[in-house]
């Protein structure tokens, strides 16, 4: 058997060759841990911002609470000049219809009559919105003696009086009354506070003598 001594030149490769047999570059990532981290990041950030995710979810009824409040804001000035009435137009079919007195003189920011969990587009600023849909049910014939009493709501599965624990909104997340799916919506009072409703009714939403509920 011939056991001549390896050359310099042939030991030095033979080292350099045993180096990435088996074994890999210290500090490096591998093409299937980095497909694995990013599927990992994706999926987290699905659960966390998804559109049905439970913190999106309350974020935008943090939103739809603040338009409720601007739009009571716009009513108030409203009722101040109008023997203390909210707006109320005979004939009314749509809340927009009824609602349309606020804009522009009352509100020139459209924006809060849409519920940003809806499917609802955004309005143009300034301009009527009589002939356009917004998200909001509106309790026409009320006003601002009528504290305890709602008068602005997400859209409701109807237009009917309710009592507690009837339906309100929707409870399957498909309309009507879907705004915020199936996690149930807010009441705006009369008083200027906000509430939120499961799907049945967390309140007595009946209507009162002269009072009509418009749905958008």
């Amino acid at each position: 058997m011939n056991c001549r001594p390896l050359s310099r030149r042939r030991r030095e490769a033979r080292l350099d060759q045993n180096c990435f047999v088996g074994s890999r570059p210290r500090g490096g990532f591998s093409l299937i841990e980095l497909l694995i981290t990013t599927a990992i990041i994706l999926v987290l950030v699905t659960m966390y911002w998804g559109g049905n995710s439970a913190t999106r979810q309350k974020s935008r009824q943090a939103i739809c609470r603040q338009n409720l409040q601007k739009l009571y804001i716009s009513m108030e000035i409203f009722e101040a000049e109008h023997s203390k009435k909210y707006p109320d137009k005979p004939g009314a079919r749509t809340s927009a219809e009824a609602l349309d007195a606020l804009v522009p003189k009352y509100t020139a920011d459209t924006t809060a009559f849409t519920c940003p969990a809806s499917k609802d587009s955004l309005l143009p600023g300034g301009e009527s919105i009589a002939k356009r849909r917004i998200s909001y049910a509106y309790y026409m014939g009320r006003s601002s003696g009528d504290a305890q009493e709602a008068l602005l709501t997400d859209r409701q599965v109807d237009t009917k009086s309710k009592a507690v624990n009837q339906p309100v909104f929707s409870s399957t997340g498909k309309p009507p009354g879907n705004n915020h799916k199936k996690n149930g919506g807010n009441i705006l009072f009369c008083d200027g506070h906000v509430e939120a409703s499961p799907p049945n009714s967390a309140f007595s939403l009946v209507l009162t003598q002269g009072v009509v509920l418009l749905n958008p």
